[in-house]
């Protein structure tokens, strides 16, 4: 199981799972998308990389889930495959997808933003949770 969605009143909150921190980030942008749309109706036509830092695991995670949003407005892309490294304090992402096309692509929910709010990294499960404001 990629993720999980979990109990919460007015948001969406999920937790990713995986092997290590880089399989539990690629986890989290592909239930990040998973909530903005079908992500099984979305190809790999498209590649985007890009690069965030931060100052620990959740900031780090935080910007990289983040730049995702930026990417969906800016570019009309949506995403669904997703290769993560992570050094440090730093990360660098590999992702495959598709302009929206409004004939095949539904929107779930309109992301506005990842809150701080009870986001956790957890290198011992591993794995990580986060809320996002719908």
């Amino acid at each position: 199981m990629r993720y999980e969605l979990l109990e919460h009143t007015a948001d969406v909150m999920m937790k990713a799972h995986g092997k290590d921190l880089e399989e539990c980030f690629a986890n989290a942008a592909y239930a990040l998308w998973d909530q903005i749309t079908d992500v099984s109706k979305v190809s790999t036509a498209e590649e985007v990389s890009l690069t965030v830092s931060g100052h620990d695991n959740e900031s780090l995670l935080y910007n990289f889930l983040s730049e995702f949003l930026f990417i969906r407005d800016a570019k009309r892309l949506l995403l669904s495959e997703f290769q993560v490294r992570i050094e440090g304090t730093s990360l660098q992402c590999t992702a495959r997808g598709e302009r929206f096309d409004p004939k095949r692509h539904a929107y779930r929910h309109d992301v506005k933003a990842i809150t701080y709010h009870m986001l956790e990294v957890n290198t011992e499960e591993p794995s990580v949770t986060v809320i996002l404001d719908i």
